[in-house]
């Protein structure tokens, strides 16, 4: 076959149409796309089901803004958008801007806009991150330069009974602020109550009756605290001559803590079967004007062993039932995943407490994680943590 022969064969014109437009045959092609500037860029990974590699490269991992961090945390601890500008040293607009800015980002409302601001559920999460990076930061800081170049220290909040706070937790305290690392906030509130400040993320750990953390916290048992009925022996002989009865609780007044104290119903309850409500009662809001009222006579109330032990061996309080008497189980709630500062405060209450206090009847001296529980036995009295959760309003100031 010739050259020109084979050119002939190879290039086949179409025939024309009657109206001498060309009648084009559909010709099968294979479109090969051009490679992208993402091919060249992004690392290639292999396929599951194939030798060759993939041209999907993965997603870099979201960062949140550590200026926008700090603005919600500010206004959450401040309870308003103008405190929070003016401790920023930023405008009002600035705040509302970076807050609107975070909450966009991980697409779920932070904070309730209302007064007070508070923070939604996940800006309690939240919050609880931004307070352990201050932490990581702060201690990171004065482990690199520790004597040459001194850094503030770093501020912290826990929650702590009154009645701890006045007996054995000042051992505690002077571990904490001699060593002048921590700039420390104690929130001073009944044992019952405390485990709500810890879900909010405004302490880092709380002391509790509670057994039972909630998610994303550990409890350790401390102990039990002891608390006895007590009177001087002048109010004993005259209020209770035949000894603790209903007619005489019901006529004489009791010292309590607060209104949100139930130690003292409690106490009463098991004494005597049933529950006994109608009493009069004295409240003063501090364990030592407790001690003082009924010290002075003006009624009785639980006091912790401890706490009462000078004035009882000096004859100036009585045991009104000493058959009886009210043990408190403690546990320390803790996040799971501590800093290392937080975990070196943890090992220090912990020690200290299972020096001072009684050993808990019923509860080993060990971690308790969510999802866990465990019952107090008969005469102490552990209660059940519960969770807190809030609605999200419009932005108001």
């Amino acid at each position: 076959m010739s050259l020109g022969s084979r050119n002939a064969e190879c290039h086949q014109f179409p025939p024309r149409s009657s109206d001498g437009r060309k009648r084009l045959e559909t010709i099968e092609t294979r479109t090969i796309p051009a490679p992208s500037r993402q091919d060249f860029a992004a690392p290639r990974q292999m396929d599951a089901d194939s030798d060759l590699p993939s041209l999907a490269s993965p997603e870099p991992p979201h960062m949140l803004d550590r200026d926008q961090l700090e603005t919600f945390a500010t206004v959450v601890e401040q309870q308003s958008f103008d405190r929070a500008a003016s401790v920023l040293s930023i405008t009002r607009g600035a705040v509302s801007q970076r807050i609107k800015a975070l909450e966009e980002s991980l697409s779920t409302v932070l904070v309730k806009r209302e007064r007070p601001v508070a923070a939604t559920h996940a800006g309690e999460v939240l919050l609880r991150h931004v307070k352990a990076l201050r932490i990581l930061e702060g201690s990171a800081l004065q482990e690199l330069s520790p004597t040459a170049k001194p850094h503030a220290p770093v501020s912290l909040a826990i929650a702590v009974n009154a009645d701890s706070l006045a007996t054995w937790f000042p051992e505690v305290l002077r571990g904490l602020l001699m060593g002048q690392l921590v700039a420390l906030e104690v929130i001073a509130d009944d044992q019952d109550h405390t485990s709500a400040l810890l879900a909010r993320g405004d302490v880092i750990g709380c002391i509790s009756t509670s057994a039972k953390p909630a998610d994303g916290f550990l409890a350790e048992c401390l102990g039990a605290m002891e608390y006895r009925c007590y009177a001087t022996p002048a109010f004993a002989s005259t209020h209770f001559p035949n000894g603790l009865t209903v007619p005489a609780v019901l006529s004489t007044p009791a010292v309590l803590f607060n209104r949100k104290d139930s130690l003292h119903d409690d106490f009463l309850k098991r004494h005597f079967g049933f529950a006994v409500e109608r009493y009069a009662r004295h409240y003063l809001p501090s364990p030592v004007a407790l001690l003082e009222g009924v010290a002075m006579g003006a009624g009785y109330g639980l006091i912790p062993s401890w706490q009462a032990a000078p004035l009882v061996e000096a004859g100036q309080l009585v045991d009104v039932c000493p058959t009886e008497r009210e043990m408190v189980d403690l546990f320390w709630h803790h996040w799971d995943l501590e800093p290392p500062m937080a975990s070196d405060i943890t090992a220090l209450i912990v020690k200290v407490a299972r020096n001072s206090l009684e050993p808990s009847v019923g509860f080993e001296p060990s971690t308790t994680q969510a999802g866990e529980s465990a019952s107090p036995p008969s005469g102490h009295k552990a209660e059940p943590q519960g969770g807190t959760s809030g609605q999200e309003a419009s932005e108001q100031q």
